[in-house]
């Protein structure tokens, strides 16, 4: 039986194409795999989420009703997802639940009614695995051309694309990873600069 309850994806760069601080909900497009990888879960009952980082707030380049708007384009497109969880917050603020804190996969697997161990954090980067980790609950990392070889090689399980991921979970809470071949698995490892990862960069969002 699957044990798992709850999946917990990961925005920018995983639901939809990463647009640095997108206030525009028409500038939101689902990655390829989007909506097949979420019509696997529902046919099958698992609950879905939404963790994001949206520093961009805290930043002054968004606003509250920027983000909203924008989220609700990513429903409007993926959804209805059955939980959000947004985090305002900068690097610099201490916030618990900016990734890779666990406080936002915490909060969504309660407003979820799901143990951590029953959750699976889907992202690109490594603070989304990080933030699954410690909160208990299973990572899948679905590396994209700005994701770090180190997070590649660090993460518990590697999925080439969302599909894969979401089989992986059919199957039951992701152990070990699987074949990594080409595509953006294999770019991910053979990237060694890809694009800027400091603090001002999307990897922080």
């Amino acid at each position: 039986m699957n044990t798992v309850r709850a999946v917990l994806f990961d925005r920018d760069g995983t639901l939809v194409e990463d647009v640095p601080y997108n206030g525009d909900p028409e500038r939101v497009r689902p990655v390829a795999g989007a909506r097949e990888a979420l019509r696997l879960l529902r046919a099958e009952g698992i609950a879905t989420g939404v963790v994001t980082n949206q520093s961009g707030v805290g930043r002054g380049l968004l606003s509250t009703g920027d983000v909203l708007r924008v989220n609700a384009r990513v429903d409007a497109l993926l959804g209805p997802f059955d939980a959000w969880a947004v985090c305002p917050h900068g690097p610099a603020d201490g916030c618990p639940c900016r990734k890779p804190r666990p406080g936002m996969v915490l909060w969504a697997a309660g407003r979820l009614g799901a143990a951590p161990g029953t959750v699976v954090v889907i992202g690109d980067i490594g603070a989304d695995m990080e933030a699954a980790r410690r909160a208990g609950a299973h990572g899948i990392l679905v590396p994209t051309p700005a994701t770090r070889p180190e997070e590649v090689d660090a993460a518990g399980h590697v999925a080439p694309d969302l599909p894969a991921a979401v089989r992986a979970v059919l199957a039951g809470p992701p152990r070990g990873s699987a074949p990594a071949g080409g595509g953006p698995v294999g770019a991910a490892r053979a990237t060694t600069g890809g694009r800027a990862h400091d603090d001002a960069g999307r990897r922080t969002r």
